[in-house]
């Protein structure tokens, strides 16, 4: 079963039956020594730190896919409002959250 996700507070044409919670996914990622040796020489030169770009999109993805099947497990159709967030757990380590309401739809 697809779970359909939204930054939208309705989806398109469907009708909400019925709010089932809070569904979220977090990824806790840590830069490692090769991409920091790498992202030092391009701080020199300038550009994008595109190893870092990487890193914080493979995090997204991943923690999509968990609140994805987390709506799943709650027996939701839809997620909508999703968001998603970033906070720093300690240095070279970040959290990404994303998190939504799981909603049956009609």
């Amino acid at each position: 079963m697809t779970v359909l996700v939204t930054m939208a507070e309705t989806v398109p044409n469907r009708e909400i039956a019925e709010v089932v919670g809070i569904a979220r996914g977090n990824v806790v990622r840590a830069r490692n020594v090769g991409h920091d040796v790498v992202a030092a020489l391009r701080l020199l030169v300038g550009g994008e730190v595109s190893e870092y770009t990487k890193l914080i999109a493979e995090a997204r993805e991943q923690a999509l896919d968990r609140m994805t099947a987390h709506a799943q497990s709650l027996g939701a159709d839809a997620v909508v409002s999703m968001r998603i967030t970033t906070s720093t757990i300690m240095q070279g380590a970040a959290e990404i959250l994303v998190y939504g309401t799981a909603v049956r739809l009609k």
